[in-house]
């Protein structure tokens, strides 16, 4: 039996920051796993950017409710789900990310979650665990499943070096670069093409 991991922003929404970013101007915020590969390095920097321009969870979930999937996002998703079984692994937070599940109908979605103070600032973050995306796919191995995953940016790396197929996603060219091993889709057609052809990995 397969099962499809997915990465949740880059490949079925858009990035959440970016969007924080334009929609409140501070470029600092536009900053994302594709740019620095230290994930505690990355949240803290943006905990502290939101701090000092007084922005709190609220707004940030103002900028998400205007946010939609990415255009055929929807479709591809819906046609994969017929085929596999299909788990969105994501480095975002619960808080952010169910707006964005409604739209998608709700998928399964295993990520993190924020720590928010009385004053509705985001003060910390909580991580389910530590590399979650690897451990996940190497869980669902030892459960006996082939898993095939897919991702866009170098905090999906692990997950894809886990998993028994791992498949990049309209990557930056520093990604490409130094990552060749992965097979490289540019759109949802050759994406879902790419889980199709991988129906032959499974032996259970």
């Amino acid at each position: 039996m397969i099962i499809a991991c997915l990465d949740l922003e880059g490949v079925l929404v858009p990035e959440i920051w970016i969007n924080v970013s334009e929609q409140t101007g501070i470029k600092e915020l536009r900053l994302t796993t594709r740019d620095i590969i230290d994930y505690d390095i990355l949240m803290k920097h943006r905990i502290k950017i939101l701090k000092e321009n007084n922005i709190k969870l609220r707004d940030i979930k103002n900028v998400i409710s205007k946010m939609k999937p990415l255009p055929g996002a929807v479709e591809f998703y819906s046609k994969l789900k017929e085929n596999f079984q299909v788990i969105i692994l994501s480095d975002t937070y619960y808080q952010f990310a169910m707006p964005l599940m409604k739209q998608l109908n709700y998928p399964t979605l295993f990520c993190h979650n924020l720590i928010i103070d009385g004053a509705d600032f985001i003060i910390d973050y909580k991580l389910r665990i530590k590399e979650s995306k690897k451990e996940s796919v190497l869980k669902l191995k030892e459960l006996n499943f082939t898993v095939i995953a897919s991702g866009d940016s170098y905090n999906d790396i692990a997950m894809l070096l886990a998993a028994d197929k791992g498949i990049l996603f309209k990557p930056p060219d520093n990604v490409i670069k130094e990552f060749p091993e992965f097979i490289i889709t540019n759109n949802y057609d050759e994406l879902f093409d790419e889980f199709i052809k991988s129906r032959n990995l499974s032996i259970n």
